[in-house]
């Protein structure tokens, strides 16, 4: 079973500030790491009981460097969003990076564009043609 996925932030209140009020999801816990000097988060879809998104601020880490993205390892996370042209003119008055606008994968395929979390994590942003009862990203609710 898939259970979360980790990704680094450079500063824990910011990150867990853009995830639960950009993207709309829930922190459901947080807590120190004495091992490692770290401190995580984990995020959820606001009804989702299924992976969570764990974020990771590691005290020590010195240097924080996003590789180009010919470079990089990790590609993205994607979040289902129910009004793609909504959500992306609330990330646009936030001054989020957009790095892909908004188009479609083939004449009936989804709407996807790509955004960056503040410290340069790409994220998917889907709308399907025919909502499911999968989560939506955002607080802003479908207008069909």
């Amino acid at each position: 079973m898939f259970v979360h996925t980790s990704i680094r932030s450079s500063n824990m209140e910011r990150s867990i500030e853009f995830y639960t009020k950009l993207l709309g999801l829930k922190l459901i816990s947080r807590r120190e790491i004495k091992q490692n000097n770290a401190e995580i988060a984990f995020l959820q879809a606001q009804k989702s009981k299924g992976a969570t998104l764990e974020l990771t601020f590691y005290r020590n880490q010195k240097k924080f460097i996003q590789a180009k993205y010919e470079d990089r390892i990790f590609d993205h996370i994607g979040f289902e969003v129910a009004n793609m042209k909504a959500i992306i003119e609330k990330l646009r008055k936030e001054k989020i990076i957009i790095t892909d606008e908004p188009y479609m994968l083939g004449p009936s395929g989804p709407t996807i564009a790509f955004i960056e979390d503040p410290d340069g994590t790409l994220i998917e942003l889907i709308e399907r043609m025919e909502p499911k009862n999968t989560f939506k990203a955002g607080l802003i609710p479908s207008s069909k």
